[in-house]
This record gives C-alpha cells, structure tokens and sequence, in this order.
C-alpha cells in the first residue's frame, strides 16, 4: 500500500498544501525518454520534433517503476524561465504531481538565478503558486523571445534583477577562481611529473654507466686497442 504524506510548498506569501504518493518521483529528461515523450506530446497534440530538439528544458515524473506520468518545460531567457508543454499521460494524477513539477522548477529558477517566471498553462494550480495575470507594465519586461507568443501570460517575479545579476556575478566569480585553482593544479601536476621523470632518467643513466664499468672492470681485454 502507497504511503501518503502532507506537502507545503511555498514562494513569497503563497502556501500550497497539497497530498502526494511517495511513489512519484521528479528528475531531468534524458535521451531515453524520447520515444515515451513524444507519444504524450502527439497526445497532446504539441509539435513533438519541435520540442525533441528541446529535450534538455524538461522535467518527467513517473512513477517507482519507472511509468512516465508527466512532463513540463522550463525554457531559460535573458534570467527568465517560461514554464511550457505542460503535460500529463493521466489528468487523474494532475493534482499530485503539479506541486513536485513546482517544487523542481523553483529549484532550478533558484539555480539559474532567474528574475522572474513566466506561463500560460491555464491549470488553476499555477494561479495558487502565486502567478498572477501580467499587467501591461509587467508585460514590457517579457524576453523578446517570447514577445509574438499570443495568450494569456501569469507571471511572478522571483527576486530583484540588479540581485540576479550580482548573484550571476558572484557565482561566474567563483566558477573563475576553481577554473584557475583546476588549472593551478594541473600545472603543479604536470611538473612534478616532469621532475620525477627527470629524476628517473637520471638514476636510470647512473645505473647504466655503472653496470658499463663494472663490465669493463670484469672484462679488460675489451678496453684493448
């Protein structure tokens, strides 16, 4: 029997309570869901060779035994996500697996230090997360990208943009400093290889001269002219 337990998941002043089955699971898309993906895609009666090309913006949910459930995008833009393609093989399972989907995109939103996220699923769950309907002012800072997308756009902002950038900033900082570390290190690496190596040919030819005399020591006749 599935064990049941009670979720809260939470972004600025909004609460969502939900109940979900422990047997379902969130993670990254990966090549071997294709197939699987683009049958619910064409279910769906999305462009499924369009979105193929886009394997990498999804996330699936199956179940413990691996039965896909559902599956959602997240397409990144100027540190803004559009959460996309929202779909389900089973809208029985909708309610459960929309706040695992929700928890898993604010992880990677927090991640990629996204400002803002943006929709136009229609579900009512994505309203209670606290997307709100873009005021025409809200509208004005939607990526180009998507700006000839028509429908209705939800959207909430994540953090301030100048915090973003900082955040961005701090983490290309750190991402810098380990590849100079990294580089560092193989540097010292590779000389202390070439020293051994050094120290190596040298004994070797100390070793060589050695057995050489010692030969001619045992052998005098050959030193003759």
């Amino acid at each position: 029997m599935s064990e049941w337990f009670q979720v809260e998941l939470s972004i600025g002043k909004t609460k969502i309570s939900t109940v979900n089955l422990t047997s379902y699971k969130v993670r990254r898309a990966t090549v071997d869901d294709i197939a699987s993906l683009s049958a619910l895609w064409h279910s769906m009666k999305f462009p499924a060779k369009a979105l193929e090309k886009r394997l990498t913006e999804f996330q699936v949910a199956e179940t413990a035994d691996g039965k896909l459930l559902g599956a959602v995008g997240l397409q990144i833009c100027e540190r803004h996500g559009l959460i996309h393609s929202e779909a389900f093989t089973d809208f029985s399972v909708a309610d459960m697996v929309r706040p695992l989907f929700w928890e898993r995109l604010q992880s990677l939103a927090f991640n990629y230090g996204l400002v803002r996220l943006w929709t136009q699923e229609q579900a009512l769950f994505w309203s209670r997360c606290g997307l709100m309907q873009a005021t025409p002012e809200v509208l004005s800072k939607l990526p180009a990208a998507w700006q000839d997308i028509p429908g209705r756009w939800l959207t909430i902002q994540l953090r301030e943009e100048t915090s973003a950038l900082s955040a961005a900033d701090e983490q290309f900082a750190l991402f810098m400093e380990a590849e100079r570390q990294r580089t560092l290190r193989a540097l010292r690496r590779a000389r202390t290889i070439k020293q051994v190596a050094t120290l190596i040919a040298f004994l070797l030819a100390i070793i060589a001269l050695g057995i050489l005399a010692n030969w001619h020591l045992k052998n005098p006749q050959s030193l003759a002219p």
